[in-house]
């Protein structure tokens, strides 16, 4: 999205935020009158974007996406991903969606809140596979050997061997044949829009996994997370040490002060990253890092904490293939919520994603909550 439309989206939401306001204040005309001109900058933005989509560029708006692999992509949908060459066929038959349409999914997981920028990625070729890692570790250092005496041994490094199996993911989607029959760039809009929120949502459900596995640690309040991140974290993982809550999570810290009535919450002092937040913990500020309730919810009533190091804890190991299969024929699901693609004259698009998340360091993470009053 370029600057011009990025600033009518800071004006539309504005006059938003106007229109609601007056009509709370019960001033109905100018909400109103409001209410016109929010209108008028909504077409002029749609306008805009729908001339910008004819010539798509990726997130840094400076590098274009090709408009052939546009037109590509949307006639290979078009043509159900039939008859296409042989470096188009992937695992399962299904088609290989191309670089430059792939690039723009990956953008979706900058644009939405995806976990994965939390957690370590790799990128594999192999289904299966292991990698040895070393423990992080206290060191307790040479003893004191008298003149002639016997040395001994010392602790040393422990090592941990962590397999991997990558794993099949996959959905449909029904789409009408008649948005098969519009332009390109809507046609290759929707498929990114619905691969790029697909493909978020299950790693987000895989890390989330992942953390499950890790016994959960009732909080009672800021003293037990200080405990664990001084005592049961302590200075093994000191340095990169993050609190992870939600919504919920952030409104329960944001009513924390100091015995001087200040609040312990504050906007990171990094004036590079002004919506980041951190939390005094003694004489240390820890990184805050908040995630929608609709990702990280709250669950019988329990916040959320999770304190410690993702990046230490566990790993994507990501195959980095995307395939998609389609039909206008097939039947999907059962009794009242079933598809007949051929009867409502729809298009069947499955994807099918490989990857896997896997624990590699338990002692990491602390997986806490507080419970909800």
């Amino acid at each position: 999205m370029n600057k011009e439309l990025r600033d009518l989206l800071d004006q539309i939401n504005e006059k938003k935020a106007q229109v609601k306001s007056l009509a709370l204040e019960n001033k109905i005309e100018e909400a109103e009158t409001a209410k016109t001109e929010l209108q008028a900058l909504q077409a002029k933005f749609d306008l805009l974007k729908d001339v910008e989509d004819e010539t798509p560029v990726d997130a840094d708006d400076v590098k274009p996406v090709a408009t052939d692999a546009i037109h590509e992509f949307a006639e290979a949908a078009r043509h159900r991903f039939m008859n296409i060459n042989k470096e188009g066929a992937g695992i399962d038959g299904g088609y290989t969606v191309p670089e430059d349409i792939q690039t723009r999914i990956n953008k979706w997981r900058e644009a939405e809140f995806s976990l994965q920028s939390l957690v370590s990625t790799e990128s594999v070729t192999a289904p299966t596979g292991a990698r040895t890692y070393m423990k992080k570790a206290s060191h307790s250092g040479f003893q004191n050997v008298a003149e002639a005496g016997k040395i001994g041994a010392v602790t040393g490094p422990q090592f941990e061997r962590i397999t991997y199996t990558i794993k099949k993911y996959a959905g449909y989607l029904p789409v009408t044949n008649e948005l098969l029959a519009d332009s390109d760039a809507n046609i290759t809009n929707v498929l990114i829009d619905w691969l790029g929120k697909e493909d978020v949502a299950t790693r987000n459900a895989l890390i989330l996994a992942a953390v499950a596995e890790k016994a959960q640690t009732a909080f009672t309040g800021l003293d037990d997370i200080k405990a664990a991140i001084n005592v049961t974290l302590g200075q093994i993982y000191a340095g990169d040490v993050a609190v992870i809550t939600n919504d919920d999570g952030l409104n329960y810290l944001d009513t924390l002060k100091d015995d001087n009535e200040r609040y312990l919450l504050s906007p990171d002092i990094n004036p590079a990253n002004p919506f980041n937040m951190t939390l005094a913990v003694g004489a240390r500020r820890i990184p805050v890092v908040v995630v929608p309730n609709a990702i990280l919810a709250t669950a019988s009533n329990k916040i959320p904490f999770i304190v410690g190091d993702l990046k230490e804890y566990c790993k994507i190991y990501d195959r980095m293939q995307l395939s998609i299969m389609t039909s206008n024929t097939a039947q999907v699901g059962s009794g009242g919520s079933a598809l007949n693609a051929f009867e409502e004259d729809l298009t069947l698009f499955r994807a099918i994603m490989r990857l896997d998340c896997e624990v590699i360091d338990a002692g990491a993470i602390v997986n806490g909550y507080i419970s909800n009053p």
